[in-house]
């Protein structure tokens, strides 16, 4: 029995040698790995910041702002992401960020198109675009935002509730990865007290991937 070919973004990929940041962010337009180039989503939204960051933060997938706007964390998760970084004495502009999926995966409520959780093929397809941007980067640490993006690069077993706030030493390129929360998290809490303390909780996941890089941070 024949099998079923495999699909993924590594027929998209530039040649070896010239997969800059700058070289992948292009390529990445045509890409056709899966079946959410074709589902409505505006374009793809690769990684965004310098080839020499020393931090690497790893998101689920493009929002509704980012898919219009074609960059990552843009939109209100952006937002709440930008004020943990700056508690956590990282600067935005030093750090670059990407997500495991690059198209946004949403269904449509009337004229609002709401989020879904990318499938596990998704993710898997989308793996050859993360590892070129890690390879090309090579940071001191990786910083997994949420569960999709933690398992992404950890596996299935990965879980955020018992994990989150410790480098844990993988095979991607670069240094170890420490998981946290997807600051889309605080907007779905019921309460004021929960979201500060869940953003403090976030703060000091990020201050512990700085602390991995020592006087480099």
């Amino acid at each position: 029995m024949p099998q079923t070919p495999r699909i993924d973004a590594e027929a998209f990929l530039p040649a070896p040698g010239r997969r800059s940041l700058p070289q992948l962010a292009r390529a990445s337009k045509k890409c056709q790995g899966c079946e959410l180039h074709a589902m409505g989503a505006t374009q793809t939204v690769f990684g965004a910041g310098p080839a020499t960051a020393r931090v690497v933060l790893v998101g689920e997938q493009p929002g509704d702002q980012e898919d219009r706007q074609g960059l990552p964390f843009v939109g209100p998760a952006g937002k709440l992401l930008n004020e943990a970084l700056e508690a956590a004495k990282i600067a935005r502009d030093e750090v670059y960020i990407t997500n495991a999926v690059k198209h946004f995966y949403f269904a449509e409520r009337g004229k609002r198109r709401l989020h879904q959780k990318p499938k596990a093929r998704h993710v898997r397809a989308c793996e050859p675009w993360l590892r070129c941007e890690l390879e090309a980067i090579e940071p001191g640490v990786t910083v997994a935002l949420g569960a999709t993006a933690g398992q992404a690069l950890l596996g299935p077993g990965y879980r955020v509730t018992t994990q989150r706030g410790r480098p844990i030493e993988s095979a991607w390129p670069g240094g170890p990865i420490v998981g946290t929360i997807h600051p889309s998290a605080l907007l779905r809490m019921p309460t004021r007290s929960d979201r500060d303390a869940a953003m403090k909780e976030l703060v000091r996941d990020l201050e512990a991937a700085r602390a991995v890089l020592g006087g480099d941070g």
